[in-house]
């Protein structure tokens, strides 16, 4: 996904890096913002202006096969494949691009 410098904040005067930005899916106002730690990843994504469902996605790797990615829920929805279905396609993104900063 590209992201036209115009319409992203980035952070760099704050001690966690990150990048903010609001797009228009499909009629709808979405807020994405992704901080980047040591390590780690945040990603929130809302259309309704505040954190529903939390999500953790993490990518596990072996020197003899392919990565696996796991998601589980934190936090929210336990019953919403989507949900999960969408973060797992996030962490396999993040995987092939590192577009943030």
């Amino acid at each position: 996904m590209e992201v036209p410098m115009n319409s992203a904040q980035s952070g760099a005067h704050f001690p966690v890096q990150h990048r903010s930005v609001s797009l228009e899916i499909k009629g709808t106002k979405t807020d994405i913002v992704i901080s980047t730690y040591e390590d780690t990843f945040l990603v929130i994504v809302t259309q309704i202006g505040c954190m529903g469902t939390i999500l953790a996605a993490k990518k596990d790797e072996s020197v003899f096969s392919d990565p696996t990615y796991n998601v589980s829920v934190l936090f929210g929805k336990r019953d919403e494949p989507l949900l999960l279905a969408c973060a797992r396609q996030l962490i396999e993104h993040i995987r092939y691009t590192i577009f943030i900063l």
